[in-house]
């Protein structure tokens, strides 16, 4: 058997603590707390949770949201739930300063929302965060800093796009 990290059902999940952007940090350093998997949430809930994380600069633990939200919600919300967790990935690439890997995330997510008729039925502005991602996926793809030549970094929390159409 190897030393792998395992949960209590058996299948390989890495125990080391983690930040904010979901990097692993070293064993006994204290990270953020870790969403629990397999949450079943309504969507409101899933929403409100992912939003939560948004605003605190953290999207990679909003991504476990949402694909939670993908893995128990209806076949006919799969689309938008992993629209939805690819625009949270795709920040957190941008973030982690992994702009490429980041922009196209953004656009796959941006792709799938774009026309999703399940994002009105949760009062989720699809047009809006469409909009978001390609405005953000194209700022980071492209010209790097010249003083440096670094992409441009970006700040999760300052980033972070609203799910919901309203007031905030």
């Amino acid at each position: 058997m190897s030393g792998r990290d395992r949960c209590p059902e058996g299948r390989a999940r890495s125990a080391r603590p983690r930040d904010g952007l979901g990097r692993p940090l070293p064993y006994g350093v204290e990270g953020v707390p870790r969403q629990p998997e397999g949450v079943v949430r309504a969507p409101a809930e899933s929403l409100r949770e992912a939003q939560r994380l948004l605003d605190a600069g953290m999207p990679f633990h909003a991504h476990e949201v949402f694909e939670d939200a993908w893995k128990s919600g209806p076949a006919s919300e799969r689309d938008l739930w992993q629209g939805l967790a690819q625009l949270a990935v795709g920040l957190t690439h941008a973030a982690r300063g992994n702009t490429a890997g980041g922009a196209r995330l953004l656009r796959r997510g941006a792709d799938r929302l774009a026309g999703d008729t399940a994002a009105a039925a949760h009062g989720i502005d699809a047009v809006g965060l469409v909009s978001w991602a390609r405005e953000l996926a194209e700022r980071v793809s492209g010209p790097v800093d010249a003083a440096g030549g670094r992409p441009p970094v970006v700040d999760a929390a300052a980033e972070a796009p609203r799910l919901r159409l309203g007031p905030a």
